[in-house]
Order: structure tokens, then sequence, then C-alpha cells
């Protein structure tokens, strides 16, 4: 997959947050936590959506398809974050520095196509409910997600392919969190500006023909909504799609700020801060979102907790009797 014998430069010095050495055990301590968090509240998701019937709708298949990406993006940057944190810097092979970007590139853009199949699903559940069950069936479910990652997954391996083929001949060092892609683009010196336009005619192609997708998607929804004619009807309708929306404008939002970060050249650790954002914060507040916003999800979240205290508290009268 990977040319490695095409390149002088076989690994990478990851800078980190150049200037914080005395609060790394602080940073560490606190991304650590935070990626626990990520991991079990995204697991959470799947498993409550896998084992309560209510929950196995389209819209919650969608939404462990959503958390699976954001498992897979977070376990592919941070682990190896936060060694770079605790020691102050670290190497990266180039085989696992191109792996690491394409797991962020497949996943922000399974992220990207997965909220516009959300979006479908509310528009298929709120304007033609009737048609809802025969449209929206398992089959089509399973074409739409499985489009999603592979639309993502040849994209992104297309530049990965590419940077693999790249010329590294003067410093290896990344001073930076991960291996994004500008990062990786400004130590190479072979001749990068076909694949950087490449890059951002496919990064503009993937971000706004989902997003064009929702707003089309959207509108059709509010006209409908505002055709309902009872008060309780329309605030029922537009609950169903609080949640995405909410998440939608976190993932577009968090997008918009990073590029905009980097477009007005602030510094670099203000640029990785923000940035922290997308990788840490979108994937951490996806679940927490869906469990505040979503009635099904308290209640299914409300029974396995029940269901886990009955378990232990018979686990724990069992044992004691043995005693």
């Amino acid at each position: 997959m990977f040319k490695q014998n095409s390149t002088s430069v076989a690994s990478f010095i990851l800078v980190g947050f150049r200037g914080l050495t005395n609060f790394r055990f602080l940073l560490f301590s606190f991304f650590l936590v935070i990626y626990i968090l990520i991991l079990a509240g995204n697991v959470l998701t799947i498993v409550l959506v896998s084992i309560t019937p209510s929950l196995r709708s389209s819209m919650y298949f969608f939404l462990c398809n959503l958390s699976a990406s954001d498992i897979l993006y977070c376990t592919g940057i941070v682990p190896n974050m936060l060694y770079v944190v605790l020691k102050d810097g670290g190497s990266i092979t180039l085989v696992a520095c191109l792996t690491q970007f394409q797991i962020y590139g497949e996943s922000l853009a399974v992220s990207a196509i997965l909220l516009g199949m959300m979006s479908y699903d509310r528009y298929i559940a709120i304007c033609k409910p009737l048609h809802y069950s025969m449209i929206m069936n398992i089959r089509l479910q399973c074409q739409l997600a499985l489009f999603s990652w592979l639309s993502g997954f040849v994209i992104t391996l297309n530049f990965s392919i590419k940077f693999s083929q790249l010329i590294f001949c003067a410093s290896n060092v990344i001073d930076y969190y991960f291996c994004d892609f500008y990062p990786l683009l400004d130590l190479s010196c072979s001749e990068v500006l076909v694949l950087e336009i490449q890059s951002n005619v496919f990064s503009f192609i993937l971000v706004s023909i989902p997003f064009f997708f929702i707003c089309v998607t959207y509108v059709c929804i509010i006209l409908s909504i505002l055709k309902i004619s009872s008060v309780s009807g329309r605030q029922k309708a537009f609950s169903t799609c609080s949640s995405h929306l909410s998440i939608v404008c976190l993932f577009y939002g968090s997008l918009t700020v990073v590029y905009l970060s980097s477009a007005k050249n602030y510094s670099l650790n203000v640029n990785k801060a923000l940035s922290l954002l997308n990788t840490m914060g979108t994937p951490l507040l996806n679940p927490i979102i869906y469990s505040l916003r979503n009635t099904e999800i308290k209640e299914a979240l409300w029974r396995l907790g029940l269901r886990c205290f009955l378990a232990v508290k018979r686990i724990y009268g069992n044992w004691k009797l043995k005693d």
C-alpha cells in the first residue's frame, strides 16, 4: 500500500503542544479522561441500540454508524497523542503516520455523509410518514451505510497513496499532535500544488454536498411541519429533528472554526487547541446530545441501568448466601 522506499524519511517527530511541558501530566490526565468518556459514551450508544427493540429504527442505525466512526476517529489519533503529550514529543513511522491520516480523513468523510443520510431519514419520516417503513427498510439502511464507509475509505486512500509517493528529504519534525494533511504537506520537497488543489476540491465536495443536501431536506421538513394544524403535533415533529440538527451544527461548526483558525494564521498552539474541538469535542458531545435530547435513549439508558443494578444486587445476594 505504501511505498516507503520512495522517501529518505522513515519516521517523523511529533512535537505535540510546544511550551506546555510543565503541564504535560495535567494535559495527559485531562485528555485521557475525555478519551475514556468518548469511548464509554459511543460504545454505550451502540449497545443501547443493539439490545433495545424500540431503538431498532433507521435513525438509530445511522447513529450507531456515527458512533462507530467517532470511536475509530479518536482511537486513530488520541492514544498516540497521549504518548506525545506525556513524553513531550514522540516519533511515528511513515506507515503509521499515513495510516493515522487515512483513519482521520475517512472518519471525517463518513461522518459528513452519515449526517446527510440521517437528514434524509428525517425527511422521509416527516414528509412521507405513510411510506416510511417501506422506503427506509433494512436493505436501504445497509446500502446507505455501506456507501458512506466505502466512499470515505476510497477517497482518503487515494490521498494516502499519493502521500506515500512524496519525497520527504528535509526536516522530519511535524509541529502538530497528529499526522494531518497540511503539516505533512509542508515537510515534502516534492511538487505538491496539484495534490493540494485536489485535496481542496475533494474536501469541498465532501463537506458542501452533504451540507447542501441537509439544508434542502430541512427546508422541506420545516414546510411540512408548518402545515401540521396542532401545536403539539408540530412540537413533536420538531423534537424528532432537534438532536440531529444539534449534531449537524456541532460538526460543521467545529470544522468551520478549525478552517478559519488556519486561514487567519493564528499561532500554532491556538490552531492546535481549536483543532482539539474537532478531534475530541465532537465525538464526546454527540452521544451526550442524543441522550439528553432524546426520550427513547434516556428511557433505554434508565432500563439498562436498572437491569445492571438488579444483576449486581442478585450476584451480591448469592455471594452473601454462599458465605
